[in-house]
């Protein structure tokens, strides 16, 4: 049994723990991670899993970002689980709760670097296809976009960046 709480300003500590758990200590220099530093995660969409004892078991968490300099999207990840806890529903159910609310927010596009057979049933669907690249090195199978709305991919291409790099470009050109 588990409970999905947003995210607590108590959290951070155990959640970096259970990333380094998760995924090493060494995450940190993966293009994803490059997009996410000094920005903040999207405090709306950020959800931990809470286990009988109160104790923060999964964690998940998304991060605006930019398609082509100027279409607004979100960034899924990282998603963690205990590994002692994996295979109860956690990350499933941290995955279906927050890309509903993410719609309901009115956010229309979501990117992620994750395992294809996890996210395709959310209906995570190639990136690359779309017209869609990441700014460093990635598994292309790997790398998954998800409209939140209809039509949201129309016309939508180019490399993924931090948010404001667009206004930024405009600006000094």
């Amino acid at each position: 049994m588990f409970t999905i709480v947003p995210e607590r300003p108590d959290d951070g500590p155990r959640i970096e723990t259970l990333l380094d758990l998760s995924f090493g200590a060494d995450r940190h220099g993966r293009t994803v991670y490059r997009l996410r530093a000094d920005v903040a995660p999207i405090a709306a969409l950020s959800f931990v899993a809470l286990d009988e004892a109160g104790v923060l078991q999964a964690s998940i968490r998304y991060w605006p970002i930019e398609i082509g300099g100027k279409t607004p999207a979100i960034l899924l990840g990282p998603l963690a689980v205990n590994p002692a806890r994996r295979g109860e529903g956690m990350g499933k159910t941290l995955v279906r709760e927050t890309l509903t609310l993410a719609a309901d927010l009115g956010h229309r596009l979501c990117v992620l670097v994750g395992e294809p057979d996890y996210y395709q049933p959310f209906g995570f669907e190639p990136a690359a296809p779309h017209g869609l690249e990441l700014p460093g090195p990635v598994e292309l199978r790997r790398f998954q976009v998800k409209a939140l709305a209809a039509d949201a991919l129309k016309g939508v291409s180019g490399v993924i960046g931090r948010p404001g790099t667009g206004r930024r470009q405009r600006a000094a050109g």
